[in-house]
């Protein structure tokens, strides 16, 4: 639950975080610069040759990670298409996957130790009022835990349509509310065990 770093060692798993966040947030921004479905789909395919220069198993990997995205690049591109507007709908879906795509690839070649570090740091201004290293472990666990819950959302869909034919939409609510609590208490009590966040 705590570290989805990629067990495939990759030349950037050697980078500094500090480096890998900040060029997150450069490259996040930069996508919302863009206009063009043609420059936003240039930068999904060098953030596609990003995952290959991993290799295979790392890009397989990353794909399955970004498979949970579908129901809303479905809608987005559902809505789109009943609007007409299939520029902007293409806009939208590439700067979203590939924005995304981004911050996964930073969270598979960062450990999670050195996020919080970074965190820690960026937070101390605010010791006065927070301590910064709790500061610090929630976002990172926040980071964590957004693919470990979309991923826990396939699989309560996955069980709910192998139980009945109608589609799920709120119903899952609830058990992935129950989920994430769940979630919650098992990291609380994982972390009480190493000594808390002090």
């Amino acid at each position: 639950m705590l570290t989805l770093t990629s067990p495939v060692e990759t030349w950037a798993h050697r980078l500094p975080a500090g480096a890998k966040l900040a060029a997150l947030a450069l490259a996040t921004t930069g996508l919302f610069l863009l206009a063009s479905p043609w420059a936003l789909a240039g930068a999904a395919l060098a953030t596609v040759a990003l995952y290959l220069t991993g290799g295979g198993r790392f890009a397989r990997t990353g794909a399955r990670h970004l498979w949970p995205l579908w129901p809303f690049v479905a809608v987005v591109g559902l809505w789109h298409l009943w609007t007409a507007d299939l520029s902007g709908g293409a806009a939208i879906l590439l700067r979203m996957v590939t924005a995304v795509a981004l911050a996964n690839f930073v969270t598979m070649t960062t450990r999670l130790s050195e996020m919080l570090a970074v965190f820690e740091h960026l937070a101390r201004p605010l010791s006065p009022l927070l301590p910064p290293r709790r500061l610090a472990l929630a976002f990172a666990l926040v980071i964590r835990f957004i693919p470990v819950m979309l991923d826990r959302m396939a699989q309560i869909e996955a069980s709910w349509r192998a139980r009945a034919p109608r589609r799920p939409r709120w119903r899952v609510l609830v058990p992935a509310v129950l989920a994430a609590l769940d979630d919650a208490d098992r990291v609380a009590e994982a972390l009480r065990a190493r000594g808390g966040a002090d």
